[in-house]
């Protein structure tokens, strides 16, 4: 990989993973009971992760998708749950300054790449998971200055933790040409939250229930015309595939890497697990894997820095193949490991529940197919 980056990229790779493996990776297991750790995102902020792909001029690094990609994957070695939730708040704020006005721009760019203020989006909801373009949360107007907003969103990481949720919301008609995006501040009231989600995996972060009940929001608050909402959070999904199949990849980077150490030292029948040929070819397989999926990952996030016209099928193949891949591979990481993978202790197996989602956010995989073959029907 190194021979195909520049020497900027390589000081990113060198400065993410120093974090991953100093800050991230030992407290990994920790911030599983005790929850995000805000001092640490601050800390990510001020290397310039928190608004990779923002402009400078707002405190942004101004960095490609190659570049993120570099860095989620990096940063997933030391922990997942955490460079999930930072890839989560860096589409927000991609958000807002593709999309926004100069004055929103100014008001909340500044804020959120510094993480004074944390990020969160709201798209899913409880009746459409899949089909985001029925959703009915609704955001009618008052007047001519407020919007007020009902309903309620599903599987909202950072609920009740973040300062500030992108809102995709119904202004109009049924159908994706009536979705906007309104910006809700985490002190409005009728802003409320479920309780903590019991999850398998991404356990380090709250994931919960946001309702919204007579929220009463400025019309300043809106990004971009009504009606654009869909198209921006649409928008917004090819980065973020690129970003959740980065993140599998380093989660199952790590996971290959504790293998190969465990079975270099553990010895059974006389034998290092190790001088098996069977464990040998799983290990292939398993290297094979990951350099197959960071090849065609890169080559996506080449395609959508590029604004390839084929950038969105590549960003659905990275996403479909990398976290099947990634997941294939940890779950095998932890059968080399026999009865000590089941437990907590070597940390495999959080490694395999927190990879587990990944091939369900963002789109299913099984949505990854319909795009993929849709895009190919195109031709």
């Amino acid at each position: 990989m190194a021979g195909e980056l520049t020497q900027d990229q390589q000081m990113i790779v060198e400065t993410a993973r120093a974090f991953a493996q100093e800050r991230l990776r030992p407290n990994a297991s920790r911030w599983e009971e005790e929850g995000l750790d805000r001092a640490v995102l601050k800390e990510l902020a001020d290397l310039g992760f928190a608004g990779i792909y923002v402009a400078e001029e707002h405190g942004g690094s101004a960095l490609t998708r190659l570049d993120a990609a570099l860095i989620f994957e990096e940063l997933s070695r030391g922990d997942i749950s955490t460079a999930a939730f930072l890839s989560i708040h860096n589409m927000c704020a991609w958000m807002i300054d593709a999309f926004g006005n100069a004055d929103q721009r100014a008001q909340w760019l500044p804020q959120l790449t510094s993480m004074e203020k944390i990020a969160s989006y709201c798209l899913t909801e409880p009746g459409s998971g899949s089909d985001a373009g029925a959703l009915r949360t609704s955001a009618k107007p008052d007047g001519n200055a407020h919007y007020v907003i009902n309903g309620s969103k599903a599987f909202i990481s950072g609920a009740g933790f973040s300062d500030v949720y992108v809102l995709m919301c119904r202004t109009g008609e049924d159908g994706p040409k009536g979705v906007s995006t309104v910006l809700v501040d985490d002190k409005t009231p009728g802003l409320s939250f479920g309780k903590a989600e019991d999850k398998m995996g991404w356990r380090a972060q709250p994931t919960a229930i946001v309702n919204f009940e007579e929220c009463r929001v400025p019309a300043e608050n809106r990004i971009g015309p009504e009606g654009e909402g869909f198209k921006y959070a649409m928008k917004g999904l090819d980065g973020g595939r690129l970003n959740i199949a980065a993140c599998a990849l380093g989660g199952a980077q790590d996971a290959l890497d504790r293998a190969l150490g465990y079975v270099k030292e553990r010895k059974q029948f006389g034998k290092r697990i190790a001088d098996f040929q069977n464990t040998q070819f799983t290990l292939a397989d398993m290297e094979t894997e990951l350099s197959a999926s960071r090849a065609l990952l890169h080559q996506a996030a080449r395609k959508l820095d590029a604004k390839a016209p084929d950038a969105t099928k590549f960003c659905a193949m990275a996403k479909r193949f990398v976290t099947d891949a990634a997941f294939k591979v940890a779950d095998q990481a932890l059968q080399l490991h026999g009865g000590y993978g089941y437990l907590a202790d070597y940390e495999v197996e959080r490694i395999v529940r927190d990879l587990r989602v990944h091939r369900i956010l963002e789109g299913t995989n099984e949505i990854m197919r319909v795009i993929i073959s849709r895009e190919m029907l195109k031709a």
